[in-house]
């Protein structure tokens, strides 16, 4: 048997598929105020029913609209105008922002913000300690605009994290570094007395 009569049919089985493609693409339909023969009044748009009323719908449609979003473009708004940390530094702040540190700043900041990583110990160089004097020391804007634009090799994640969770990653960041520097004066006295019952490595 010739292979031809077989590669032919292929080929036009192909070019049908590919015709049947491109008609779901063209297919017959009106657009807008396009005449029409198929209604008297020669108009394929057609009028709405008595009583009805128009309402777009959809995310794009609310938002384009001004019905929703506008509370989420005015929070990121301020978020993005703060200078420090607006919000109130509470549990709720800082579980939000130990979230959001564990999925995008771990991986090379390590748990405790020391910058050694796993990402890093593989070979990715190591970002800076949080808990070196100049972090320590630098406001809370520093941290929210290299998160936002990214700094030295560290790409921006403004992008993949809104301004509100940028400023929670702040606050866990301040927590992190208050837990590698807190005064044992400033703790309470039931976890001042557990400290200094502890044996001595761990008092280290």
């Amino acid at each position: 048997m010739k292979p031809w009569p077989i590669l032919l049919a292929g080929l036009l089985l192909v070019t049908g598929c590919e015709k049947a493609k491109q008609d779901m693409y063209d297919q017959p339909k009106y657009k807008p105020f396009r005449p029409s023969g198929m209604f008297s009044d020669g108009n394929s748009s057609r009028p709405l029913p008595e009583g009805s009323l128009p309402n777009a719908q959809g995310q794009f449609a609310g938002t384009s609209s001004g019905r929703v979003g506008a509370d989420v473009v005015e929070r990121n708004r301020q978020a993005l105008a703060a200078q420090s940390i607006p919000y109130p530094v509470d549990m709720q702040l800082l579980r939000r922002g130990q979230e959001r540190y564990s999925i995008y700043c771990l991986p090379c900041h390590s748990p405790v913000g020391d910058g050694d990583g796993l990402v890093a110990r593989r070979g990715f160089p190591h970002p800076p300690s949080y808990h070196i004097d100049r972090l320590r020391q630098a406001p809370d804007r520093h941290f929210f605009d290299v998160i936002s634009n990214g700094y030295g090799i560290m790409y921006s994640y403004g992008d993949r994290v809104e301004p509100p969770d940028r400023w929670a990653i702040v606050a866990y960041i301040r927590a992190l570094q208050l837990s590698q520097h807190a005064e044992a004066a400033s703790l309470p006295r039931s976890a001042r007395i557990e400290l200094w019952n502890a044996p001595e490595e761990g008092k280290r």
